[in-house]
């Protein structure tokens, strides 16, 4: 698969606030995402048959799209999931100043 190119943002759902500051600490101080929000959610989701609905944390980070497969083997070396959530979406626009940020 070819490397994508340009700006995104990078969502990511896990189970704990402190895995989510984790995870968020250790991607921007590797300089593989330029910043990382947090914010709690409810989930409701099928895993293996059954219906969950469960507490979690969702991390949107804003990354050059370049850093990606860097950034997705740091998160999956510091998650507690099986099936882990990294869903990486182009930036379409934004300012020039901004991407300039993200780099």
């Amino acid at each position: 698969m070819q490397q994508p190119t340009g700006y995104g943002v990078v969502f990511v759902t896990v189970a704990s606030e402190q895995e989510a500051k984790a995870i968020a600490q250790a991607v921007v101080e590797a300089k593989l995402a330029a910043a990382v929000s947090l914010s709690p959610i409810h989930s409701i989701y099928r895993w293996q048959g059954e219906i969950y609905k469960e507490n979690e944390w969702q991390l949107v980070m804003k990354i050059n799209l370049a850093l990606f497969s860097t950034l997705e083997a740091k998160i999956t070396e510091l998650h507690s999931y099986q099936l882990l959530e990294i869903i990486a979406l182009t930036i379409l626009l934004s300012s020039p100043t901004y991407q300039q940020w993200i780099s």
